[in-house]
């Protein structure tokens, strides 16, 4: 087994001084249309776009270097659009892997992204994509897992005043420990083939408040995967027969041990509509540990690897709104 890293101290709440405005240079080449093997912008400077301009290229803000940065569109259009793949992001926001086998993960702080149309999706993540993700999977196998992938992903972006329409792909989806998230006052519609909103294992704290998700899915709206202390308030949410939010932990997949419980998450104040007979507006422990899969993580002395139920505690889901 590899020598995993302590878990760190938690880091002290200090907000990140707002980055410089981008010079003409970088405007320009955000503005130039993408190449094949040249298709992102990587920000390390807060910019500002204008109602008629539009970015193909991918927008990546990765690392500590992008800490403090805003991406106002004032209107703008970002992203791909149809046809791109699961990989083509309009907008990525990323950690830096340690330099080192026992360093810190570079991850960015205090990102904001507002006023835009994006045409594709979301992904923030730190230690790996998903929940799969290789440096993930090892972290698991050791005590402390969830602190650590905490201080390896990125904290404290938000996303607002933006509508994002998705081409098969979901929106927004939070990678493993990511924190501090909010997405607020946004509109979400297009179509996924999974959900609309996903929170990976052992990301916490995060807040999905005053939007509109209209996105067409495959399976649930709001997928909270081993994932705790959320707020989801206050959204306007069109279900299209499908079911709300699930709170459950996806146990094993992929060999990854899942330590953290999707608890203490508060989904109130919100409007659900269109369930037909079958949409639920919130399910709690919505798997319960039955998956194929979920004696893949078998072997190790904790989270679900000597127990696959998803052990939802804490969580208060009403009062909600069905209509």
């Amino acid at each position: 087994m590899p020598v995993l890293a302590p878990p760190p101290a938690p880091p002290a709440l200090v907000r990140t001084v707002a980055a410089p405005p981008c010079d003409p240079a970088i405007r320009a080449r955000a503005l130039a249309p993408a190449r094949p093997g040249d298709d992102a912008v990587s920000l390390t400077c807060s910019l500002r776009l204008g109602p008629g301009d539009r970015v193909t290229r991918r927008i990546l803000l990765e690392g500590s270097r992008a800490s403090g940065v805003t991406l106002d569109c004032d209107g703008a259009t970002i992203g791909p659009g149809p046809g791109a793949g699961l990989l083509a992001f309009a907008v990525e926001v990323r950690s830096r892997p340690p330099a080192g086998r026992s360093g810190r993960w570079d991850r960015p702080e205090d990102v904001t992204i507002q006023n835009c149309t994006i045409l594709g999706h979301v992904r923030v993540w730190g230690m790996g994509l998903n929940g799969q993700g290789e440096a993930v999977r090892l972290s698991s196998h050791g005590p402390g897992h969830t602190e650590r992938a905490q201080d390896a992903a990125p904290a404290r972006v938000t996303l607002r005043d933006s509508t994002i329409t998705a081409f098969g792909h979901i929106p927004v989806y939070l990678g493993p420990g990511v924190t501090g998230f909010t997405l607020r006052d946004s509109r979400l519609d297009g179509r996924s083939e999974s959900t609309a909103i996903y929170l990976d294992a052992e990301s916490a704290d995060n807040a999905i408040l005053d939007n509109d998700i209209a996105t067409a899915t495959g399976r649930e709206i709001v997928a909270v995967d081993g994932s705790a202390r959320n707020r989801i308030t206050g959204n306007r949410v069109a279900l299209g027969g499908r079911d709300g939010v699930h709170l459950y932990r996806n146990c094993g997949e992929g060999g990854t041990v899942r330590h953290q419980t999707p608890s203490d998450n508060t989904v109130t104040g919100n409007t659900f509509r269109g369930g037909g007979f079958l949409g639920r507006p919130v399910v709690v422990n919505a798997r319960g540990g039955w998956r194929l899969y979920c004696g893949q993580d078998a072997g190790y002395p904790f989270g679900s690897s000597i127990d696959d139920a998803d052990n939802a505690t804490g969580n208060t889901v009403e009062p909600n709104r069905t209509e």
